[in-house]
């Protein structure tokens, strides 16, 4: 797995013009092939009246799903450039469609390239990335007397704290990057006197 990767913040649109062609680029994160999917006919749907709608998704932390169209813009001229980008950025489960309204000039193929890829650069600027790190989740269990403090001591070090159960003990679930593993169980065991468990579960990414 990877150790992080960028997405996009939010789903967004940002136009641009060029040459009196309208270039509208719609953003969203995906986190299947499908929802991409989903996007782009939604898009399609929306600005069916378009001289072109091409697109282009990066699935998966590792980018193992990779795909893009130029939808009859001149082949290799639009959604290859616009993948391209996605990729220079490290930007993964993320979709991007560029709606072109034609203006009436013709951009040849090199204006093309640079009008999609821009596109997409432009309006990842505009409506920002978050980078999501992979951690280890892992599950400490403590008596009721010390849990508050625990999670104190856990929040006041900058620990992700993602659940809290509460039973005969109280078990705290938290999010731990791989190379904090053993220093973090050495100071576990000073903050309660060895009296905690302390159990490494998964795998999951999180924001950084």
């Amino acid at each position: 797995m990877q150790d992080e990767y960028r997405t996009v913040a939010r789903a967004g649109v940002h136009e641009t013009e060029i040459n009196r062609s309208r270039f509208l680029c719609a953003l969203a994160p995906a986190a299947t092939e499908r929802e991409a999917q989903e996007f782009v006919a939604a898009v399609r749907k929306e600005h069916a009246d378009a001289s072109h709608n091409c697109w282009a998704y990066v699935i998966g932390a590792d980018a193992s799903i990779q795909k893009a169209s130029d939808d009859g813009e001149p082949g290799g001229t639009a959604g290859v450039p616009m993948l391209q980008m996605l990729l220079r950025r490290d930007m993964r489960y993320v979709v991007a469609v560029v709606t072109r309204y034609y203006g009436g000039v013709k951009l040849g193929a090199g204006g093309l390239i640079r009008a999609y890829g821009g596109s997409v650069g432009e309006a990842l600027d505009a409506v920002g990335t978050r980078t999501r790190r992979r951690y280890r989740l892992a599950t400490v269990t403590v008596d009721h007397q010390r849990a508050g403090k625990v999670q104190n001591d856990l929040r006041s070090t900058g620990r992700e704290v993602r659940d809290v159960r509460y039973g005969e003990a109280v078990a705290i679930e938290i999010a731990l990057p791989d190379a904090d593993v053993d220093a973090f169980r050495g100071w576990l065991a000073d903050a309660t006197a060895g009296s905690a468990d302390f159990e490494l579960g998964g795998e999951a990414y999180g924001d950084a």
